[in-house]
């Protein structure tokens, strides 16, 4: 037995921990050797991905680098990978960056939760679709969609299908003060749907989202703009509520560009959007409310007697119906 006068550091015994014993390093690989790619579905932690957006390429698929912890990663992300991007069978990327996003949809499960949940990243342009007839259109839903466009920085674009079964002028009505693009499709006895160029070219060459109740022709619409899709239909239930048949976001390439088919959703949440947020997407108001009190919601008298979007009607800088149709969708933000 050793004296223990006689013991140093180099005779301690240490057990190392069940992760080694190498201290962590805060030094993290560069990677610069990473390929972009476009991220166009999610499933249970693996990111299918576009290498460069190109739907050419076989597309990637691709688990979360550790060093990104919980980063959320969703479709329209724009990603850096690493490993193995030949996209043949049982391989695996990994994602290690994700870049900055220019828009973001985001939605809660209602106006009370502050949760927010992205549906797609980085899209132009957001298609609310909704049936002019079964189901019976909802403006609330649509309003909601709306605001929520406005503050992700999305362009909104109202599609309404199912124009067969009845005038969709009267509903097209509530939105054209303001200026909102809008598309008509129906169905036709033979071949494609009715206005389906028409909704072509608001796809040509963006990132688009598709958003809107379940039963309202979302997939039917992506089916025909591109076939290989084959997205499952659901056919309305008696109670006029669409079943879902879009269980996650997917992004599909066509001709023009990418479309995202979104889940069918029965409530658009908007607990993470003031009234400032949705003006200030309309350019020529933006200046105008800072004029307006502290904690203005921008709905007039009496609610607000002193705002300043008010003063230019008076003033003839802005139309009373565009402003008339502005304060309904806030309506639709302030009531939940």
């Amino acid at each position: 037995m050793p004296r223990h006068d006689r013991l140093d550091e180099s005779d301690v015994r240490i057990r190392p921990g069940r992760r080694g014993s190498r201290p962590r390093s805060k030094r993290r690989p560069a990677h610069a050797d990473a390929s972009r790619a476009m991220v166009t579905a999610v499933d249970r932690g693996r990111w299918t991905c576009a290498p460069d957006s190109d739907p050419q390429r076989p597309p990637v698929v691709a688990m979360r680098a550790r060093e990104l912890g919980r980063t959320p990663v969703v479709v329209g992300d724009l990603v850096d990978l690493v490993g193995d991007l030949s996209g043949e069978p049982d391989t695996l990327a990994r994602i290690v960056r994700v870049a900055g996003r220019d828009t973001v949809l985001r939605r809660t499960a209602d106006d009370n939760d502050p949760y927010e949940r992205v549906v797609v990243a980085n899209a132009q342009r957001l298609i609310v679709v909704t049936a002019v007839a079964d189901p019976q259109p909802r403006t609330g839903f649509v309003d909601r969609c709306l605001v929520a466009a406005y503050a992700g920085g999305l362009e909104p674009v109202l599609c309404l299908t199912k124009s067969d079964l009845t005038d969709p002028e009267p509903f097209a009505a509530q939105y054209r003060e303001l200026g909102v693009p809008l598309v008509v499709t129906g169905r036709s006895v033979d071949g494609p749907p009715a206005g389906l160029e028409d909704l072509r070219s608001v796809l040509a060459g963006r990132l688009c989202a598709l958003v809107g109740h379940s039963g309202v022709g979302k997939s039917t619409l992506v089916n025909a703009i591109v076939p290989a899709a084959d997205q499952a239909i659901g056919r309305v239930s008696g109670v006029g509520k669409g079943r879902h048949t879009t269980t996650a976001a997917l992004a599909f390439p066509h001709a023009e560009g990418w479309v995202v088919d979104t889940p069918g959703i029965r409530s658009f949440g908007l607990a993470h959007v003031g009234p400032d947020d949705v003006v200030a997407a309309f350019g020529d108001l933006a200046t105008a409310i800072e004029d307006c009190p502290r904690g203005c919601g921008h709905l007039g008298p009496p609610a607000d007697p002193e705002c300043a979007l008010d003063d230019l009607v008076a003033a003839g800088s802005l139309g009373g119906g565009r402003l008339e149709a502005l304060r309904r969708i806030l309506v639709a933000l302030h009531q939940g």
